[in-house]
């Protein structure tokens, strides 16, 4: 019987999860298919049982839905618990299991691209589901100290007390920042540009950028003329997706040179 999985959000458009999960279902030979629904964030309730309904295996899910899934879950697994967001569902037997792969999917693509990362001092930019996720995943990675540059201090100070952080709210990357993560769509095509300065950074600093259309984002590109280490959002999204995938299709698929490749020329 072919398996369906897919992505929900608004917009949806843009994501790049059709042509990663088809590219696998493809490589493996699984039955199995995977689209995107354009899915606003009061309908996430009744879409989801529908998908219930029709048998579907579960979805990811992108802006602005990771959050608002969270109370509609039947049950939390610890990542999506200590993320306070929800970007993978995983449907049996009717009931509904909240992932959140985030944290896991950076950590996997910043130790491919920045392998020479330092742990001295995180900063990230954002307060939403995927900061938390990814500084969760940093902390238990050892890193030191957090900084946030967000625009609601009370929401970034909610995920310093929440996940007990060494850190405080900045309003730009000091000179000791020796990771800076863009966590928000600042920067996206369609989207506001980011404006962060980050001629303080110093030379063993890595940028990465959550954000993958386009591949090079304006942070990126600043960081690269510097000669700074970059992680872009592609990798993110490519190791991220593997958990759902082998919940739903049964297999951990590879992230290949040639799967690279392919996304990447889509994210132009």
């Amino acid at each position: 019987m072919s398996v369906k999985a897919c992505v929900l959000g608004s917009p949806v458009g843009h994501s790049l999860s059709p042509k990663l999960h088809n590219h696998w279902l493809k490589a493996y030979g699984i039955d199995g298919s995977y689209v995107a629904m354009e899915t606003p964030a009061d309908a996430l309730r009744e879409v989801l049982g529908d998908l219930a309904r029709v048998g579907f295996a579960g979805c990811n899910l992108t802006l602005p839905l990771k959050e608002t899934a969270l109370g509609l879950m039947d049950m939390l697994d610890e990542s999506a618990k200590t993320a306070g967001a929800v970007n993978t569902v995983v449907i049996r037997d009717g009931k509904m299991t909240g992932y959140n792969s985030d944290g896991y999917g950076f950590v996997e693509s910043l130790n491919a691209q920045a392998p020479a990362w330092n742990k001295r001092h995180a900063v990230i930019i954002g307060a939403g589901g995927a900061a938390r996720g990814i500084a969760a995943a940093l902390k238990g990675e050892g890193v030191q100290k957090f900084g946030f540059i967000c625009r609601t201090p009370a929401k970034a100070g909610k995920v310093i007390d929440d996940l007990q952080l060494d850190g405080g709210i900045i309003a730009a990357p000091p000179d000791d920042t020796s990771l800076l993560v863009n966590c928000t769509p600042c920067g996206m095509a369609g989207q506001p540009p980011l404006g962060i300065d980050i001629s303080a950074l110093p030379p063993d600093a890595a940028v990465c950028d959550i954000v993958y259309r386009p591949l090079e984002t304006p942070l990126l590109a600043a960081a690269m003329r510097r000669g700074l280490q970059t992680a872009t959002g592609l990798l993110m999204l490519l190791h991220q997706g593997r958990l759902g995938f082998r919940h739903w299709f049964g297999t951990d698929p590879a992230v290949t040179p040639a799967l690279e490749k392919e996304i990447a020329a889509c994210a132009k």
